[in-house]
């Protein structure tokens, strides 16, 4: 018989910036949570101001709400999400509103 809490999972933790990702393969005890690989992956460590207590998580693009919670799947992906710079929601409002503009001062052929 197979001791449960000898058995590993193979998982990627991932993070991001602008110039720099990395991705982190781990072998983690199954059972282990979203949270527990994002702490083990150390990537606090290599990119300054990882905050583990308020940064969003998720796995293969989708937002994981309770990360702490969420168990863990042999080859999943956790990522660590950078917070947002500027609402997206307004930077199309400000977008719609530039072409809006643009497109009522384009002069008639």
């Amino acid at each position: 018989m197979v001791d449960i809490a000898e058995e590993q999972i193979k998982v990627e933790v991932a993070y991001a910036l602008a110039n720099k990702q990395k991705v982190v393969v781990l072998n983690m005890p199954k059972g282990s949570s979203v949270f527990d690989a994002a702490i083990a992956s150390k990537l606090d460590k290599e990119f300054e101001g990882i905050n583990w207590d308020t940064a969003k998580m998720g796995i293969f693009g989708k937002l994981v709400p309770k990360p702490k919670e969420r168990v863990l799947e042999e080859g999943e992906r956790v990522e660590i999400y950078r917070p947002l710079i500027a609402d997206p929601k307004e930077v199309r409002k400000r977008r719609a509103e530039k072409a809006k503009l643009a497109k009522q001062t384009e002069s008639p052929d």
